[in-house]
Formats: structure tokens, sequence, C-alpha cells
């Protein structure tokens, strides 16, 4: 089979790992998340229904309303699509909070002249370090590079069980939104566990989940991270130093986008980065103790 030339990438972190693959070259458009900075001159083929920019309450309103609603979350420019005449769309069925799914997808294109056979759409699904280093695989076999996928996924793989972990095991709590608080889910808390803590909330491979801070506060966790999903380390400062002041214990923000929100390689680093502020030791430009 021909390996696909023109690849259409509708989530970050497949952009991410298609760079990593050293496709950069194939690639023809992405979603308008997409921030690696070759992916900046690329065509945007999404825009999410949300401001991204309204206060952390609000967005969780408007996403609980569309959620509840059976509304999509992106819009994707099928029109766009269809021009830039893609022969691979890499999607995700991961969250439907996070990116655009294969049904999304599919309902853009639909009446369309040039209607995407969904034997072009690969839909990466991985929910632990263990499923994205296989996405990374499969990634990598339908863009005919399998040899470049291996020999990543065994070097992150290799970085992973390098890492050092804390020499005593804290109690971690990983906040993935703060207002209200939703604690960190999928391949986190492989991260903190990893890194040596152990988790107050959340366990690996299940999904993040609300909580209240009314139930936070008798858990008493000896450090908390805030790695608010969809924001780097500026950001994530910002919504920590507003937490309310209940016994948290030590409180870091970290660059969620480059370390923990994305199944992408940069998952690996975060453990690395989660193990150090465990030991009290910052990462500059990555993390941040607050308090």
């Amino acid at each position: 089979m021909t390996a696909p030339q023109r690849i259409v990438s509708l989530l970050p972190s497949a952009t991410d790992l298609l760079f990593d693959l050293g496709l950069a070259e194939r690639v023809v458009g992405v979603s308008h998340s997409c921030d690696h900075p070759r992916a900046r001159h690329l065509p945007v083929l999404t825009r999410s229904i949300v401001d991204s920019g309204a206060p952390q309450a609000e967005i969780d309103r408007a996403v609980s309303e569309a959620v509840r609603e059976g509304r999509a979350l992106y819009q994707v420019d099928g029109a766009l699509l269809d021009e830039l005449n893609p022969d691979l769309v890499v999607t995700q069925g991961v969250c439907e909070v996070c990116a655009v799914t294969p049904g999304t997808l599919q309902d853009a294109v639909r009446y369309l002249p040039g209607c995407l056979p969904a034997a072009n759409v690969l839909s990466l699904e991985g929910r632990s370090v263990e499923g994205i280093l296989d996405d990374l695989r499969t990634l990598a076999d339908a863009a005919g590079v399998p040899g470049t996928g291996e020999r990543l996924a065994r070097q992150a793989q290799a970085d992973w069980n390098a890492v050092q972990p804390a020499a005593y095991a804290p109690r971690v709590l990983t906040l993935e939104w703060t207002d209200p608080p939703f604690y960190g889910g999928h391949w986190v808390p492989e991260q903190v566990q990893r890194a040596g803590g152990v988790n107050v909330l959340g366990t690996p491979g299940t999904d993040s989940g609300r909580a209240t801070w009314e139930q936070i506060e008798p858990l008493r966790p000896d450090v908390s991270v805030v790695l608010c999903c969809g924001y780097g380390l500026r950001d994530n400062v910002t919504f920590a130093r507003a937490l309310p002041d209940l016994p948290l214990g030590d409180v870091w923000a970290v660059d969620a986008n480059a370390l923990f929100s994305r199944p992408a390689l940069g998952v690996v680093r975060g453990a690395q980065v989660m193990a150090d502020l465990l030991r009290g030791q910052p990462t500059p430009g990555l993390s941040e103790r607050i308090r």
C-alpha cells in the first residue's frame, strides 16, 4: 500500500507525533489547537464553539450544556478539508472535550462531493502510557514509517523506565481543572506513580473526574499539581494562585500542554518533571512552586 503523502491532523498530540516521526513535509492541515512551531503556517480546519479565553467556570458551563444537548464542541471546515484532499486524517476517540472525534469529522464531510472514506481516517485511542506508545506505532504504520515509530517507542519506554522516583511517597492531587475542580485521569495517575507519588484521586487508565472542594479538603495531599488541560505554565500559575485556602500541601503549576494533557511523547518528560517537583526541584519554564 502506498504511504499517505497528504496528512491532516485534527489534534495537537497527533501533530506532535507526526513531526517526531519526521513527517512535517506531509502535513497539509491542522486543528486550531495545534501549536507546534512547524504547524503555524498550515491551514486550520477546526474551531471550538467555546471561547477558550473565558473564565474556567464559564467554559465548564458551556461544555456541559453542549454535551448535555448532544452538540459537537468543535466544527470542521469540510469544504477546506475537501480542497486539501488528504489521504490520511488523524483524529481521536478518547475525549470529546479535547479534540475532534470521528463522528464530528464524518458529519462535516457527509454531503461533500469527495466525501472522505472511513478508511482514510485514523482515530487514536490511547488512554495510558502504553496506549500512547501503541498509538505512535499505529500512526507510524499508517504513514509508512513503521521502523521510525518502533525506534521512537522503544526510546520513550527506556526514558520512562529511567525516571528516578522521589525517595518517599508523597500523597499527590492533580488538578486538570480548578473551577470546578477535576482530578487527573488517563495517563496522569501513571505519571504520578512513576514519579514516586501516591494519587489521592484518580486511577491509571480511567477518565478524569469532577470533584468538589468539600470532597478534596479532607484528603490533605502533600503536594497539589495544577495541570489544567489545554494550558501552558503561565496560565496554570494563574489558576494555582487562585486556589482556595485549603490544606493542599505544596502547590505547583506546570506546563500541561507540553507534559501532561496530550497523549504524546511529552508525557515521558512529564513524569520526570513530576518526580523533580516532588523532590522540591522546579524545572525552569515547565514547573513552578506557588506555595
